[in-house]
């Protein structure tokens, strides 16, 4: 693993010339985090490595990530569930036919226990998911949001009810067996700190880090080695992926740039 960032893109906008056209040139599971020191492309396929784990410290650029990855997940026709407790990081995506989005705890609660039911509806058709488009679960400020879950459960959980909230039992169900249901998460958090299960973190086979502590990395990306020297700058970030860690600079993506693009593609104008 090489740690030197000195090959690296300074930015990497949509607005770059040929981006956009190396993102159309993706295939449609695929999506581009961004770009490593030899110049290659990091991407995540989500055939191969179903769910995504972004965790970066103050200003680390989180949330532009999942807006990044999402938006071009929505391109390729999938469509989006995004939760987000803030209920303003994501207004990009609120007005999009494909997505879902909802805000305050209750919807955020009946919005994934209704996603239990869909995973089992598509797990049920056996793999004959032709048409079905696929589902990115979008999870902003994801380890608050489920510590919140947790408390309105306790709210209103009866005795012989589960102790743990059916909300985060499906968000765990869907880490398990969301790939052959063409299912999939994007979470921003360190996911030890929410209330998943070990079981239910290991399954973040693509972990994106910025602006990190070396505790943090240890926590989330110890087969990768010692902690390397976090970046400060715009962008920065390390990519690991099969215990390999990549230096990246990350593809910035704005809230208009992803409206328009998205816009655009509704239209059929690109």
């Amino acid at each position: 693993m090489t740690n030197t960032i000195t090959a690296l893109p300074t930015m990497l906008r949509l607005t770059d010339p040929g981006l956009r056209e190396r993102l159309e040139a993706m295939p449609a599971s695929a999506a581009l985090i961004g770009i490593g020191t030899d110049g290659r492309a990091i991407a995540v396929d989500i055939d191969a490595a179903p769910h995504v784990l972004v965790c970066t410290g103050t200003g680390g650029g989180s949330t532009t990530i999942l807006r990044t990855l999402t938006a071009q997940f929505l391109h390729q026709g999938a469509h989006a569930l995004v939760l987000e407790p803030k209920r303003v990081s994501h207004l990009w995506a609120k007005d999009l036919p494909t997505v879902t989005h909802r805000g305050n705890v209750a919807g955020i609660h009946d919005a994934l226990v209704g996603l239990a039911t869909e995973l089992k509806r598509r797990i049920d058709l056996d793999d004959d998911l032709d048409g079905v488009p696929r589902l990115m679960v979008v999870l902003d400020q994801a380890d608050t949001t489920l510590r919140q879950l947790t408390r309105y459960w306790e709210t209103f959980r009866q005795k012989d009810d589960p102790k743990q909230s059916p909300a985060v039992a499906a968000l765990e169900d869907v880490l398990h067996a969301g790939r052959e249901a063409r299912i999939h998460v994007l979470y921003n958090g360190r996911a030890a700190d929410g209330g998943l299960s070990t079981a239910a973190r290991e399954q973040f086979a693509t972990v994106i880090l910025a602006r990190f502590t070396a505790g943090t990395w240890q926590r989330l990306a110890p087969i990768a080695g010692p902690a390397p020297k976090s970046s400060p700058l715009p962008g920065r970030a390390h990519v690991i992926q099969n215990g390999t860690a990549y230096p990246t600079q990350v593809l910035l993506m704005t809230d208009s740039e992803a409206a328009a693009w998205l816009t655009a593609t509704a239209a059929g104008e690109n």
